[in-house]
């Protein structure tokens, strides 16, 4: 029997394709969902931002006026190719459609699916993707590598169902780790770990219902638990658990205890190569696990004076700042180096629903302008930790703003451009002109690079893309000065 194909609404109600170039650096955080014209902000202390950020009177911090200084390096094809997919995929309907297609009963038939994957391949993927297996990976390391950025790999994995599955997942991290060895020296900054690869987010929500009920409880007692860092401040959410849960099974602490072990084999791994380990952040049902993973890994591996794991702060929480100060002051106190990744986050759409069913406040900011504020505060403290030689810090943005302001802070505060101490971070594919402007500038800068199959990778983006059309919407900047950058060549060309 045919499959029965319904029109999508796409279809039906289609939205301009072609949008306007957006000048404005300063765009939404991923899919935000508040009152972009909040006049209430936080009282936090932040960097103020400026039209020109200078290092001396006459030199600005990233320069974005020189375009052929920007994409030296960049080969002409390359250029076209980014500028055609940028645009395809800020066109809100090719998303919305993209995501109907590969939900659909479409994908099950083996001719259109080879078809669409063989389209989602040469385009998005390409693009946005580092490649399918670690061999085309170090070959997308090298070439960012020979124009000075780095790379954040990033095993494309979903979320594991049982400890076989753990296992795979753990197995490519420690491939992933061992690649290194055979890239170029200081190719790669960070490997990249979702806990959620190497622990089930059915365990990692029962022990989060039991770490916020102890937060509630400070009697309540969790054999389990191990030497952490605070997880919660006075201002976290701790709404997800109304009520006593139950202890662990005998089977579940046995999953936890293999979960644990998975990780200290992929933190001993990286210590043993020298390879500092980045662990990525979920919502806040299960978050609190994560960071227990984090702070409790942290404590035994450490390089010295520098961190070996960073933890991820998403800056969009309302307790984003206070969560990240206790556990900083808290590594500090116990001699234990803390490095963050510091992001503006991701899940707001399911963080309102969640909060919407419990009848209480939304946990993320109600205004665009506070997510700001929050963010750049956060850069702020850890920046000035640094200076104080304690920490270190990755500071994930695709706002120009954001990374005027920390590059000016830093500068300020007399902490070195290529200190390992301080690096950026962008998508791979995305924000090409603030990576390459910090790099200029003398700063470390990474790209995240996912890899994977493209049959595997790319339903992960696609959600990703739904979730994040801001994001995509900050192309436009990019799409502006690579088409600047084109003109020049052409005339170059053609004089």
């Amino acid at each position: 029997m045919a499959n029965k194909v319904v029109t999508p609404k796409v279809f039906r109600n289609l939205r301009c394709f072609a949008r306007c170039l957006n000048t404005a650096p300063t765009v939404p955080p991923m899919n935000f969902t508040g009152n972009y014209d909040a006049t209430n902000v936080t009282t936090t202390p932040t960097l103020q931002p400026t039209d020109q950020i200078l290092v001396g009177p006459k030199e600005k911090v990233i320069n974005f006026d020189d375009v052929r200084e920007l994409f030296m390096g960049v080969s002409t094809s390359k250029l076209i190719k980014s500028t055609l997919t940028l645009q395809m995929a800020s066109i809100e309907p090719m998303v919305d459609l993209g995501v109907w297609v590969m939900n659909s009963k479409l994908m099950h038939m083996p001719i259109f699916r080879e078809v669409i994957l063989g389209f989602v391949k040469s385009t998005f993927y390409e693009h946005f993707c580092a490649g399918k297996d670690l061999t085309e990976v170090r070959k997308t390391v090298s070439k960012l590598s020979s124009v000075g950025l780095k790379g954040m790999l990033d095993y494309g994995v979903e979320h594991a169902t049982e400890n076989e599955s753990c296992d795979q997942s753990m197995k490519v991290f420690l491939q992933t780790v061992e690649s290194t060895k055979s890239l170029p020296s200081s190719s790669v900054s960070f490997v990249v770990v979702k806990i959620t690869a190497i622990c089930t987010p059915k365990l990692l929500k029962r022990m989060s219902d039991l770490l916020r009920w102890e937060q509630k409880n400070p009697s309540f007692n969790l054999p389990w638990k191990q030497k952490t860092l605070p997880v919660f401040a006075e201002s976290s959410p701790l709404y997800h658990t109304s009520e006593k849960p139950e202890p662990l099974t005998v089977e579940e602490e046995s999953d936890l205890q293999l979960a644990h072990d998975r990780l200290m084999t992929i933190c001993k791994r990286c210590l043993e190569l020298d390879v500092e380990l980045l662990i990525d952040a979920e919502d806040t049902a299960i978050q609190p696990a994560i960071d227990y993973f984090v702070y409790s890994a942290a404590i035994k591996y450490h390089k010295d004076d520098h961190p070996l794991i960073f933890g991820t702060i998403q800056a969009y929480l309302k307790d984003a700042k206070e969560r990240m100060v206790i556990a900083k002051k808290s590594a500090e106190k116990m001699g234990v180096p803390m490095g963050f990744k510091l992001v503006r986050g991701a899940y707001m759409s399911s963080e309102n629903e969640v909060a919407s069913k419990f009848g209480v406040q939304s946990p993320i900011h109600d205004g665009i302008q506070q997510t700001h504020d929050c963010f750049n505060s956060c850069a702020e403290f850890m920046l000035g930790e640094i200076a104080n030689g304690s920490g270190a810090v990755v500071l994930a943005t695709h706002n120009i703003e954001s990374g005027k302001l920390a590059a000016s802070k830093a500068i300020e505060l007399g902490i070195r451009k290529d200190s390992e101490k301080l690096q950026f971070a962008q998508l791979y594919g995305m924000a090409e002109g603030l990576s390459f402007g910090l790099r200029n500038a003398g700063f470390q800068v990474s790209k995240y690079l996912p890899f994977g199959p493209v049959g595997q990778v790319m339903p992960y983006l696609i959600r990703r893309a739904e979730e994040n059309r801001g994001l995509l919407a900050t192309s436009a900047f990019d799409r502006q000065l690579m088409r600047k950058e084109l003109t020049r060549r052409l005339k170059v060309a053609t004089s």
